[in-house]
């Protein structure tokens, strides 16, 4: 399967960036709910486990025969941008690795997936885009500044932190790479939301049962992670990942640390501050330098089929 020759509409990229950056940012609205009467581990296996089953009919029922290859792709997809990324952080934040560094090294991804679209995708970012990539770095820091600490956890937590952000960053370009962002998004999510429920099953029991607290704060966590913040969010990550390069897709997540604050102000009522409106308006001066200015910077020949080898065609 290969993308169609034609231009998407100008306006495609700026409303899927939107969205993405808008339901990226919402994992902590269903965190903190969820969260407040269960662990990490059983709110990952419950936001994981239902985020399969509601997609499983229609992963058996729409769209082509799942392969045996195809399959454990998937899975291992599943293993490294799910269960090690989120799990991750998880584990991260269990040792005691402040909340804030664990939030400042997740919105690195962006950064990361630059890093690796040159040796892995061959795609070479441009000065202009360098320059953005940095812009929505030092963005970050100004928003997270204020919630940093180094804290008291064992160095190899930190380590944790770092590796699941690279993990994530790792499984996106080679997604790319390998072709198998191609597969119809409701079946590799579903395969690999169970893949990974199989394993923050194993986790969450070790940790004290898999049985949901009768909490309604949780039940209402657990449906706003499924369908907002996996359905919906890795569902756009995916589509977006099929139209745009990498680095373009995951420049928006830098934008994830003042939305997220946004979000604590309208539900939470939690207090803005002026340096998250200047790390918002220098991200987003970052983030309007990596994406692409008309035709020119998406190449001559318009956008490349997925499936092509790297250094046939950079975006």
């Amino acid at each position: 399967m290969t993308l169609p020759q034609h231009q998407p509409h100008r306006l495609v990229w700026p409303l899927m960036a939107a969205a993405l950056v808008v339901s990226w940012s919402s994992g902590f609205v269903g965190i903190r709910y969820a969260s407040e009467s269960a662990g990490v581990m059983l709110v990952l296996f419950w936001r994981t486990l239902m985020s399969g089953l509601v997609l499983l009919p229609f992963a058996l029922m729409v769209g082509p025969r799942i392969g045996a290859r195809a399959l454990i792709q998937q899975m291992a997809f599943g293993v490294a941008m799910m269960f090690l990324y989120l799990g991750g952080f998880a584990l991260a934040i269990g040792q005691r690795v402040p909340t804030g560094l664990v939030a400042l090294i997740s919105d690195l991804v962006p950064l990361a997936i630059a890093a690796l679209s040159r040796p892995i995708l061959g795609h070479r970012l441009t000065a202009r885009q360098w320059t953005g990539t940095a812009l929505g770095v030092l963005g970050v820091l100004i928003v997270s500044l204020n919630s940093l600490s180094l804290g008291t956890a064992p160095a190899w937590a930190y380590m944790v932190t770092i590796a699941a952000m690279m993990v994530f960053a790792l499984a996106t370009v080679l997604q790319k790479r390998m072709g198998t962002i191609d597969m119809p998004i409701h079946q590799s999510l579903c395969i690999q939301c169970l893949t990974a429920a199989l394993l923050f099953a194993v986790c969450a029991g070790w940790d004290g049962g898999l049985m949901p607290p009768l909490d309604g704060r949780f039940e209402f966590g657990i449906a706003w992670l499924v369908l907002f913040s996996t359905l919906f969010c890795y569902g756009v990550y995916y589509l977006s990942l099929r139209l745009h390069s990498a680095a373009q897709v995951s420049s928006v997540i830098y934008l994830s640390p003042p939305v997220t604050m946004l979000w604590a102000w309208l539900l939470f009522g939690e207090p803005l501050s002026a340096a998250m409106f200047l790390g918002l308006a220098v991200t987003l001066f970052g983030v309007w330098l990596t994406s692409p200015r008309g035709a020119a910077s998406r190449g001559k020949a318009g956008p490349r089929p997925v499936g092509l080898p790297a250094g046939q065609a950079a975006e």
